[in-house]
């Protein structure tokens, strides 16, 4: 039995393993979305990790069909996907360029926190203790060019269920 902030590794030899990764990590999300209207997942990594990159394969595998900026100065990008027949709001966050969890607040994209959907958050230690606890971490690791390491991290029973089912080859 999984327990709660038990850790999946993972390892990238190549931009098209993490692709992969991302592709079925999407096929454990869509399922899972479903039940769990909202979702809260957390990058985190160095810069050059590839937290960018993992998102952007990430929401291809979801079906978005667009571009993926970086919200890098926006600090939130907000995408649509269908799952099913159902839509649901991605908010893809970068809070690199925060300096204080003020500025978080100040925003007024706490909202779009509650409802349902994916929020994708980049730097998340930035807004201090001011975010909801994410279903899952997912922390990157830069090695080289072309390898990453890492590992995804439950924080509650929703992000239990994202690792078993992804572990066990979904």
């Amino acid at each position: 039995m999984t327990i709660l902030g038990t850790l999946y590794k993972f390892h990238w030899n190549s931009s098209e393993d993490c692709e992969k990764w991302a592709q079925k990590l999407a096929m454990v999300i869509k399922e899972i979305i479903l039940h769990d209207s909202v979702m809260h997942i957390w990058l985190q990594g160095n810069l050059g990790a590839g937290k960018t990159t993992v998102t952007r394969y990430l929401l291809k595998a979801l079906g978005h069909q667009g571009k993926v900026k970086s919200p890098s100065y926006s600090l939130c990008e907000p995408y649509e996907i269908v799952v099913g027949q159902y839509p649901f709001a991605i908010h893809h966050f970068d809070l690199y360029r925060m300096r204080h969890a003020r500025e978080w607040e100040d925003s007024g994209f706490k909202d779009l926190l509650t409802s349902p959907g994916i929020n994708l958050i980049e730097w998340p230690e930035n807004a201090e203790n001011t975010l909801p606890m994410p279903c899952l971490q997912i922390s990157i690791e830069y090695l080289n060019e072309n390898q990453r390491c890492g590992t995804l991290i439950a924080s509650n029973l929703l992000g239990q269920k994202i690792i078993n089912t992804f572990s066990n080859g979904s």
